[in-house]
This record gives C-alpha cells, structure tokens and sequence, in this order.
C-alpha cells in the first residue's frame, strides 16, 4: 500500500492536468486545485511553492517523457529524411489531440524562464531527451540532404510549424468546422520537408 502523501501527491497532478485539459492553463489556481482534490490550500504548498513551480514539475515529471516517448514511436534516425520527419509529425500531432493539457504545458514550457532553472535543478541536459532525433539532423546534415544550421535552428524549423498547426487545431475546436485535418497538416509537413532539403 503507497503512503497518503504520494496519493495526494499524484491526486494534486491528475486534477491539476485535468483542470488544464478542460478549463485551460489560465484558469488554473491554487485555490481551484485544492478544492478539486479536497484538500487545504496549504496542503499544495507544502510540496510546490507556487502555481509556476506546480507547472514546471508538471511539465518535467508528467509530460516530458510521455510525449518523447510518443513522438519517438516508430521513428528510426536512419529514415529517409521525408519518412521521419512525417513519422515524427503524425506521432506529434497524434500524441497532442489525446492529450490537451501536454500541449497546454509544453505552450508554457517554451516561454518559462522557469524551465531553464527546473532543467538546471534536474539536470536535464542537452540530448537527455529527443536524442534520436538529433542524431537524426546530425546525419542527414552529414549527407548533405539537408542544410547545415544549428541544431536549434533545426529543431525550430521542423517543430515550430508543427505546433503552431496543433494550436489552431484547437484553436477551432469550438468553431463551426475544424481547418486543421489530419490531410492539411501531413499537406503542411511537406511544405516543411521541401523546405529543409538541400536544393
């Protein structure tokens, strides 16, 4: 039998997730989150010491790793480049449609200043996660497929499409008809696929 801190513990992520998922980032409190879980505000801090510390662990510890994980399925850094970048694209978008509140946190992630302290706290480094598809660049670089940017520039150029496509998907999921079908953005990823190959 688990002790009840850890089932606190884990009520607190669940609701929090939960609450992300249905109502948003932003309506996200600490206030709301200890009423969900029927516990004190109190309760919460002792554990996280504020809202932002809550969503960076959030972040690091639930989703992190899960959306590496469906991201990486099937994929092989040897592909041929359209191939995996196509994988790579449907496991993202796949991964992201069953799962709101990771986009939320990841939406969040990248404009924190405080996920760079988490990943200093953790000490998450450079390649810890994503590593295969590094390698991937890093290879078909090598080839000359590709252009020689840096690999942030890279990732940039082949991701930041893709989530900016996630976003109007649910951007228009309370809209009369949704733009962002799984067609217009596989459409999309070959937009990006020519535009990343050497010419």
């Amino acid at each position: 039998m688990r002790p009840k801190n850890l089932d606190k513990e884990q009520a607190i992520r669940s609701i929090a997730l939960q609450i992300i998922a249905e109502e948003g980032l932003e309506n996200l409190t600490m206030q709301k989150l200890a009423a969900a879980a029927g516990i004190s505000p109190r309760t919460i801090y002792i554990k996280y010491k504020d809202k932002d510390d809550l969503l960076v662990k959030l972040y690091v510890e639930e989703v992190l790793g899960n959306y590496e994980t469906a991201v990486l399925q099937n994929f092989d850094n040897e592909m041929n480049f359209a191939d995996g970048v196509k994988k790579l694209w449907l496991n993202a978008f796949g991964y992201f449609k069953n799962n709101r509140h990771a986009f939320a946190l990841m939406q969040y992630g990248k404009s924190s200043p405080l996920l760079n302290k988490a990943y200093q706290e953790m000490n998450i480094k450079e390649g810890d996660y994503f590593a295969p598809v590094m390698r991937f660049l890093e290879l078909n670089v090598a080839k000359g497929v590709i252009k020689d940017f840096p690999q942030e520039v890279q990732r940039a150029l082949l991701f930041a499409p893709a989530l900016d496509l996630v976003n109007e998907y649910f951007d228009y999921l309370d809209r009369p008809k949704q733009i962002i079908t799984d067609e217009v953005f596989m459409d999309s990823c070959e937009v990006v696929i020519r535009g990343m190959i050497n010419r």
